[in-house]
């Protein structure tokens, strides 16, 4: 059995978008193989009992980094791997693949440790490619185009996942969810557009908005403002894989470039995607079989201003969120 450990300690996007390797590997994989992951501490609840996942390894970044690091680079040396893809630029990322005693280390050439890779390929964010695309690519063989199928991400939301779901909707077979927060301003569609967005709604199907513990008070205030009766808080109530498992049962799931994007993606339901500072062709965007993407149709020179966006419009005036268009979103149908 070939034994392979997936590095991926960024964020909880990240992490959804790195199950695309394990989904592409299986779907190539003429051999049995056990699969290790690395995430930080906290997304390890995206990947709970995950069929194809033998280990979760947790990197605590936040108390005894460094100590944390150490401990983790012993657990992988001893274990022996036959191959660690590395899907991170980063030192630390480096550093345990470099000294993981792997047969075969692969990685990004950005990578400050990409001279101890056996096999490294350029990451370029301007190709054109979707981030997983882009992962795919360190499968390649001695960087040769190798022709195959990359596949979607994907999660695996639990039974009780779905039975947590089915208390909440009950009988009901056709809602919404909206996810209205991120974590960087100029991602998140304006809250005035959140409210319009809810008023547009053409049937009285239930809409419910999710979010983090720390999004409560911003989604009851976009509740309070709209019209609709029909509006439920749901930030704070579900972990990461009951939305997941909530958004696969919606009729239309509506997202800003974040972290619900990929849930979406991850469990191929009809989404709507906002994208106000940043751009598609970053790499990020979804791949639901049913994806819409709304951009300002306007173009604005300032426009994309960052890969990760920033906590106010370094312009001010925040044009590529309050001149999207919603009327001319043709997804409001009613059911």
């Amino acid at each position: 059995m070939k034994k392979i450990l997936i590095i991926q300690t960024a964020f909880i996007g990240d992490v959804i978008l790195a199950t695309s390797m394990l989904e592409t590997i299986r779907a190539r994989a003429k051999e049995e193989i056990s699969f290790d992951i690395l995430v930080r501490k906290g997304n390890e609840a995206l990947l709970v009992q995950h069929p194809y996942i033998n280990q979760v390894l947790i990197w605590n970044k936040k108390e005894n980094k460094y100590k944390n690091l150490f401990a983790l680079s012993k657990q992988i040396r001893q274990t022996q791997y036959d191959i660690v893809y590395n899907l991170q630029r980063f030192a630390s990322t480096g550093f345990l693949t470099g000294r993981s005693k792997a047969k075969l280390k692969i990685g990004f050439k950005e990578n400050p440790f990409s001279w101890m890779f056996d096999r490294k390929i350029k990451h370029e964010l301007d190709n054109g490619k979707h981030e997983i695309e882009r992962n795919a690519m360190l499968l390649q063989v001695d960087n040769k185009a190798d022709d195959f199928k990359v596949m979607p991400p994907k999660l695996y939301p639990t039974p009780a996942n779905s039975i947590k779901v089915e208390g909440i909707i009950g009988e009901q077979t056709h809602f919404l969810v909206m996810a209205p927060a991120s974590v960087w301003y100029t991602k998140q569609l304006p809250r005035e557009k959140w409210i319009e967005l809810i008023d547009l709604q053409q049937s009285n199907r239930p809409i419910y908005l999710i979010g983090a513990p720390s999004d409560q008070e911003f989604i009851q205030g976009i509740i309070e403002a709209s019209k609709s009766e029909h509006t439920i808080n749901m930030a704070g109530e579900l972990n990461l894989l009951e939305s997941a498992a909530l958004i696969a049962r919606a009729d239309r799931t509506y997202v800003n470039d974040s972290a619900p994007l990929h849930l979406a993606s991850a469990v191929n339901a009809p989404v709507t995607a906002f994208f106000c500072s940043t751009v598609p062709s970053f790499g990020f965007g979804p791949v639901s079989i049913d994806a819409v993407v709304v951009e300002v149709k306007e173009t604005l020179d300032c426009r994309p201003c960052g890969l990760h966006g920033h906590q106010k419009c370094p312009k001010g005036h925040f044009d590529c969120g309050y001149k999207i268009d919603l009327n001319s979103i043709n997804s409001y149908p009613v059911k």
